[in-house]
């Protein structure tokens, strides 16, 4: 049995678990009202607040720790297994949520989420490398981004929609089993690699292998497996550093955005919650379309002759553009409406940049070592937005959100200096 384009297939189920991914993390924030009432009945509002905070913080440091930690992971055991190992372990560390009884508890149930959940993010990258020639990576990128921004539109409808019926409790029982519903599929249609797969046409199988000019680097008719260095030699190249810290700029401005969207909108505009759940999904419609929009131009480009490094800085350089000036907007929008709709333009800019730069571990390197680049870049990043999520009450007091969005017009102007300076030229490499 043969699938015609089995990769658009791999790469839509890569894209599905981002949108479960977003579901099963969003759904703690969204429940938490109800989780406070229940858990801690006795304390008022700044305190449950601080409980929440210091929870979330575990969250993201065991989030970037995961980066890493599932980056080798999916180098050692490739992308099959990795993808269910990972997708497995963090739907049952949301079924645990329904047996948590205080801080301590949802720390420890949170920390393996965190964990687990960043295997999400190299395991694409790895994916890409595998399944998808060079001209077509920063669509199938763009693709799997999307799943994140879909899953940021949905999550607060389902949660909202699953908690008129049942409790919240229950809801992460549910939402768990979920992703173990997604491992069917998978485990079902991804049995190998594209160069053994059985189910693999012959012409795409050569088509993807072969527009995998990180897999030819003599530049002759033997696709060899491409340069393959240890970890330290990774970190000797300036480009691998170029990765790291363009990513460690650019995340958390996404990060800056789903976490205090609601917060802002409430503070500066005066929104209740209904009010909010009803504005807050626009910026991530816009973050969607970006994500598209960014894969299509770089594979445009490609097909019209465009090299890999002239294509991925035009359209990271395009992204960061449409971002900077979105932020000095954000200093007077006017109104909420207005709000929305700049942040919406503003992650349309930060998804048309963010999945070139999360291909370029691939432009550069072996797929052997594209997981553990991606890993040490994703963690770059978490400790990032990190860095930023505990930065933003200091730079908002008083409810002014000023500091906060010049802070991130200047992560956007870091990002693309580090790709043009460190990544002087985006190819595959070879030995020093």
């Amino acid at each position: 049995m043969k699938i015609k384009g089995l990769r658009w297939w791999v790469v839509g189920l890569v894209a599905l678990a981002a949108v479960i991914n977003y579901i099963d993390r969003q759904a703690f924030g969204a429940l938490w009202p109800d989780i406070a009432k229940d858990l801690f009945p006795d304390m008022d509002s700044d305190d449950t607040k601080a409980i929440y905070g210091t929870i979330s913080a575990v969250f993201i440091l065991s989030y970037a720790a995961g980066q890493t930690i599932f980056g080798k992971i999916f180098d050692w055991i490739g992308t099959r297994i990795g993808f269910a190992l990972s997708i497995g372990i963090w739907s049952i560390a949301t079924m645990l949520h329904a047996f948590a009884k205080g801080m301590l508890s949802f720390s420890v149930f949170r920390s393996i989420l965190g964990i687990a959940e960043a295997g999400n993010w190299p395991g694409a990258a790895k994916a890409n490398a595998e399944w998808f020639p060079t001209k077509e990576r920063a669509l199938a990128q763009g693709i799997f981004n999307s799943g994140a921004a879909v899953g940021g539109i949905v999550a607060y409808p389902i949660i909202g929609l699953l908690s008129v019926y049942l409790s919240w409790k229950a809801i992460f029982v549910c939402v768990g089993l979920i992703g173990f519903l997604w491992l069917l599929p998978w485990l079902y249609l991804v049995k190998s690699p594209p160069k053994k797969h059985p189910w693999l046409s012959e012409d795409e199988k050569k088509y993807i292998l072969s527009g995998q000019q990180n897999q030819n680097i003599e530049e002759d008719e033997d696709h060899e497996e491409g340069y393959n260095p240890s970890t330290a030699k990774l970190l000797s190249h300036k480009e691998s550093w170029g990765v790291i810290i363009a990513s460690a700029a650019i995340d958390p401005i996404w990060w800056l955005f789903i976490v205090w969207i609601p917060i802002y909108l409430n503070e500066v505009f005066g929104l209740d919650v209904k009010e909010i759940a009803f504005s807050a999904w626009v910026p991530y419609v816009g973050a969607m379309l970006g994500a598209w929009f960014g894969g299509l131009l770089a594979q445009n480009r490609l097909g019209k002759g465009w090299t890999v490094n002239k294509t991925r800085k035009m359209v990271i350089t395009l992204g960061c553009l449409i971002m900077i000036p979105c932020f000095f907007l954000l200093k007077a929008p006017g109104s909420a409406t207005n709000a929305v709709i700049i942040m919406a333009v503003l992650l349309f800019g930060f998804q048309t940049a963010i999945g070139n730069v999360q291909t370029l571990p691939s432009d550069m390197f072996s797929g052997k070592i594209v997981g553990t680049l991606s890993g040490f870049a994703g963690t770059a990043a978490k400790l990032g937005a990190f860095g930023l999520t505990a930065l933003i009450p200091i730079l908002t007091a008083g409810k002014n959100y000023i500091p906060a969005f010049i802070v991130g017009g200047a992560l956007a102007v870091i990002a693309l200096l580090a790709v043009w300076l460190l990544c002087p030229k985006i190819e595959p490499l070879k030995e020093k």
